[in-house]
């Protein structure tokens, strides 16, 4: 057993919610996280099937790809499916948990478990997104330069990319007067002090401020620090929409397809024709992807793999990509693997179980 506040501190320090679109409902749906939980049922949909296997096997934590609560809900009489899930895991004190786009999202969430299938190597993020970063400035003496960095570094600021550590760090001379009230690390209350100081600078995720900023004071020695946070609008290269790579191995358009058929299981691929003769640079989004053709174009993909894409939005490719449409659960029907491999390695004695309930509301003839 475990507090449910354990399990989602660990999936949340992975994919954070505030990297969730503004449109989704990320996030513990139902129960508090105060609860112990005895287990999770790990499912891409909470349907009311899915909470009756979760009561079956005496499990009261769902997690799920997709919230079952997308908009507001203004009456709760069970009118419909949604309102009758939350009714039932209210009453059977259930917790539902939805990890959803801020899954999507991270370099190593649903684009990479798909990529990871297809065997697609050399990937990254198709649309990397904006304003989640923010740089540090801070100043301290200079030979407290390295256990402020060092600090700063464990705490999460620093990295760019495939590359940790990263800071930058100038000199100068700062200047300060303690009053009768201070205690100053160097130089005399009511006296001005001046100090060779070093600037330091670090970039670091906005979800991990508070961390940052905790680590600065515990390092620093002053007991005053100064120091300024300012937002960056730079794309961050490790969180986005889509994902995108090249093949092992250049394939024909009908190879490919059955590569597609064959490794996301999909009974139906609708796809464009395309002036491409090989496959070989491929772009993959989990789920509705067509949002991001245009991307997939300007970065050079032969192919698009993704799911519901309308009539006209084909229309789009104009021979330039090869479209392939699989369906929007075969696409993400893996996802449930993830968050089992997630869990399994932070908590391997916690009991951990894939639903069984096959919750695709599209059937093939």
């Amino acid at each position: 057993m475990e507090k449910l506040s354990t399990i989602l501190s660990h999936l949340e320090s992975l994919a954070p919610l505030s990297y969730q679109e503004s449109y989704d409902n990320s996030g513990l749906i139902t129960g508090s996280a105060d609860m112990v939980v005895n287990g999770a049922l790990i499912c891409l949909d909470s349907t009311e099937e899915v909470l009756d296997e979760a009561i079956r096997n005496g499990i009261n934590l769902v997690i799920a790809h997709h919230p079952i609560v997308f908009s507001g809900i203004k009456k709760l009489n069970g009118k419909n499916y949604v309102e009758k899930v939350i009714i039932k895991a209210i009453q059977n004190n259930i917790a539902i948990y939805a990890i959803h786009t801020n899954l999507d999202n991270i370099k190593t969430g649903v684009n990479a478990e798909i990529c990871k299938r297809l065997v697609i190597r050399e990937t990254r993020i198709l649309s990397p997104k904006a304003g989640l970063l923010k740089k540090l400035v801070t100043y301290c003496p200079e030979n407290q330069t390295n256990n402020v960095k060092n600090a700063l570094f464990n705490a999460g600021a620093g990295n760019i990319g495939n590359y940790d550590e990263c800071s930058f760090s100038s000199k100068g001379t700062g200047s300060y007067r303690g009053n009768e009230g201070s205690n100053p690390f160097i130089g005399k209350k009511g006296e001005r002090h001046y100090e060779q100081e070093d600037r330091i600078e670090v970039l670091f995720k906005a979800p991990d401020q508070r961390k940052v900023l905790e680590a600065l004071r515990l390092a620093h020695p002053y007991e005053e620090i100064a120091f300024d946070i300012y937002s960056i609008d730079n794309q961050y290269e490790n969180v986005g929409s889509g994902m995108i790579g090249h093949l092992e191995t250049p394939l024909k358009i009908p190879q490919f397809l059955e590569l597609l058929r064959d490794r996301m299981h999909a009974k139906s691929i609708r796809y464009t024709s395309t002036n491409q003769l090989t496959i070989n640079k491929v772009a993959v989004c989990g789920g509705s992807g067509s949002f991001l053709l245009r991307e997939a174009i300007q970065a050079g993909a032969d192919a698009f793999v993704t799911a519901d894409f309308k009539y006209h939005q084909f229309f789009d490719a104009e021979g330039k990509i090869l479209i392939a449409d699989i369906g929007h659960f075969e696409s993400e029907q893996f996802t449930k693997d993830l968050i089992y491999q997630i869990l399994n390695e932070k908590f391997p004695t916690f009991a951990l179980r894939l639903s069984e309930v096959n919750t695709n509301p599209v059937n093939y003839f």
